[in-house]
């Protein structure tokens, strides 16, 4: 019973210390991307026809944090995916750690995909879909926190959602999860990212089209790549009977 307790200590204490780790680094990056909000705020509104206003000075500095938020949180994903891997690297096997170690790279890129995605092809659309709505009916025009608010709201859920292919590869390395749990919960899997597209778009079929097309998908291509992973995984199991997992390899 001790050592169950003192092995649970150990746990925490490096989750602990990973997490801690994690946090440093996120505010590292959120200074470093306040010292260049400036040349990404003029990149991000060269294109815009008006010119941003703000109500007050809080308008300010709410926008230099939107912008450096995003900068933080995306440089800070590989470190936490490597924190993440550094936890739970003593329970992997050899071959499992050098597995698993190349998604870091992979949930970076699939972030900055989706990031892309969001600012290319989804926000254009639906803020030209809500400009022409008013037509000659409203003075167009925006301030700086509401522009940035809706930016934010269309392109970040889609770099979250965009690291799903490589989340689920990952837990299906380590055994978390297999494809076949992925398929038995397809209906609701496919219902709650109807919801979060219907959400975050306007209400017409174009933008809800755009959105919940990519969505559904990632998740198909998530099942795949976890098909591939679990058959690999099943093949070493296999050839190791005294792994730890190999009981629940007769049962799948």
């Amino acid at each position: 019973m001790a050592d169950r307790e003192q092995n649970i200590i150990e746990h925490l204490s490096e989750l602990r210390k990973r997490l801690i780790i994690t946090a440093v680094a996120f505010i590292v990056f959120l200074i470093l991307g306040f010292v260049y909000v400036e040349e990404i705020y003029n990149w991000l509104v060269k294109d815009l026809d008006v010119k941003l206003i703000v109500l007050g000075p809080s308008d300010i500095i709410w926008v230099y944090f939107m912008i450096a938020a995003v900068i933080g949180i995306a440089a800070t994903i590989p470190v936490l995916a490597l924190q993440i891997w550094l936890f739970v690297k003593p329970a992997l096997m050899p071959h499992e750690r050098k597995a698993t170690l190349s998604y870091i790279p992979a949930l970076f890129i699939l972030f900055i995909i989706g990031l892309c995605f969001g600012y290319f092809v989804v926000f254009p659309t639906v803020l030209g879909f809500l400009v022409e709505l008013g037509g000659n009916m409203f003075v167009t025009n925006f301030t700086a926190e509401k522009y940035f608010s809706f930016l934010m709201n269309m392109t970040l859920p889609f770099a979250v959602l965009f690291e799903l292919p490589a989340v689920v590869m990952f837990l299906t390395s380590i055994g978390i999860i297999n494809p076949y749990v992925l398929t038995k919960i397809r209906k609701y899997a496919y219902f709650v990212l109807v919801v979060i597209s219907v959400t975050i778009t306007p209400p017409d079929f174009l933008s809800d089209f755009l959105v919940i097309v990519p969505l559904l998908t990632l998740y198909e291509v998530s099942i795949t790549l976890s098909k591939i992973v679990y058959k690999r995984r099943m093949k070493r199991l296999e050839a190791d009977p005294d792994h730890e997992d190999y009981e629940d390899y007769q049962q799948a």
